[in-house]
C-alpha cells in the first residue's frame, strides 16, 4: 500500500464522518437526548483523527501522481488549498467537541448553545469536506470536472 492508496482509503472518513455526526447530533437536540448529542461529539472526535492521516498523504500521493496523464497541476493545487480549509474546520470541530465532552461529563443537559455552535460548525466543515472531496475527484475522474466534454459516438453515425 502506497501513499496515494492510503490517502485514498482514509478520505472518505473526514468527509462522510461529520455528514453521519451532524445527523446524529441534530437527532440528539430533536430527541433532547444527551448521550445522543455525546455520541456525536465522540464521532467529530475520530472523523478529526482521522483527518489528520489524511491530509498528511495528500503530499506523498501528489507526488506519485502529478506526472500521469491527464493530471493537471491547477486541479490538484485547488484540491490542496480547498483540504487546508476543511483540515482546519474539522480539526477545530473535533478541538470543540473535546472540549464538550469533558465540559458536559456527568451532566444529564448540555448546554443548547453549544449544541448549537456545534450544529453550526458541523454544517460548515461538512460542506468544505465536501468541497475539497468534490475537487480532488476532478483530479482523476474527468467526467465531473467543469466544462467536462462528452464526446460518445454512435456506432451507427455516418460521417
Amino acid at each position: 500500500m502506497n501513499a496515494t492508496h492510503l490517502h485514498l482509503l482514509l478520505n472518505h472518513v473526514p468527509v462522510l464522518g461529520p455528514v453521519f455526526a451532524l445527523g446524529l447530533l441534530a437527532f440528539g437536540i430533536w430527541r433532547k437526548s444527551a448521550d445522543l448529542q455525546k455520541a456525536a461529539l465522540g464521532a467529530f472526535v475520530i472523523a478529526a483523527l482521522i483527518a489528520i492521516p489524511a491530509y498528511l498523504t495528500g503530499e506523498p500521493a501528489e507526488e506519485s501522481i502529478e506526472s500521469l496523464p491527464g493530471v493537471l497541476e491547477v486541479l490538484i493545487e485547488n484540491h490542496e488549498t480547498a483540504a487546508s480549509f476543511a483540515f482546519g474546520g474539522i480539526v477545530a470541530l473535533g478541538v470543540i467537541a473535546i472540549l464538550g465532552l469533558f465540559l458536559f461529563r456527568g451532566r444529564k443537559n448540555i448546554s443548547p448553545p453549544f449544541m448549537t455552535l456545534m450544529l453550526m460548525g458541523a454544517i460548515t466543515v461538512s460542506a468544505l469536506m465536501a468541497w475539497t472531496a468534490n475537487l480532488g475527484g476532478q483530479i482523476r475522474h474527468t467526467e465531473i470536472r467543469p466544462n467536462a466534454i462528452s464526446f460518445n459516438p454512435s456506432p451507427t453515425q455516418n460521417p
